[in-house]
């Protein structure tokens, strides 16, 4: 299953896109969608939907993973990043494709094995499970964390559910 990791950010937002077969991950793509400060909100909202969009008809995933916010000090700066959020789950579920949310601890669980892992340690993890990728920069090396959760999440899934078809459920 090819899967888009995707990390909201109105400065920055993260994407990695990895093959998940069986308990194999592979590299596929990554990258950060930047805007420009001085643009507009809409503008800005509006690049970071039409690169997403580019980026999915590119890679072509069959399924997304969406970072869930935090809620910041700042009512302002959070309604923003609210605002990107909803543009980066639009984008992928305008393209068919299954949208799934994980909360930063658990992102850090799957990957880190600690839901309080600090940024460096899920970027080493990044490059342990991704043998010979670089990433280039922390918000797609997030994104890329993104996805790996979700494969793992996924993974888990289909073994519970040929489980429960075992005996009858």
């Amino acid at each position: 299953m090819r899967i888009i990791g995707l990390d909201p950010g109105l400065r920055a937002t993260g994407w990695g896109v990895i093959l998940a077969e069986g308990n194999r991950l592979s590299h596929v793509a990554h990258g950060t969608i930047r805007t420009n400060p001085d643009d507009e909100l809409a503008a800005r909202l509006r690049t970071v939907h039409d690169a997403l969009t580019e980026i999915i008809a590119e890679w072509r995933p069959q399924a997304a993973a969406v970072e869930e916010t935090f809620v910041n000090k700042n009512p302002s700066s959070t309604l923003k990043l609210g605002q990107v959020r909803g543009v980066v789950l639009l984008a992928p579920a305008q393209a068919g494709l299954p949208v799934a949310e994980y909360a930063p601890t658990v992102v850090k669980k799957a990957v880190v094995g600690t839901g309080a892992a600090d940024k460096d340690q899920v970027h080493a993890m990044v490059k342990r499970l991704l043998p010979g990728v670089t990433v280039t920069g922390a918000d797609a090396s997030d994104a890329l964390a993104v996805a790996i959760c979700h494969a793992h999440h996924a993974a888990t899934s289909r073994r519970v559910m040929a489980a429960d078809l075992r005996i009858g459920r």
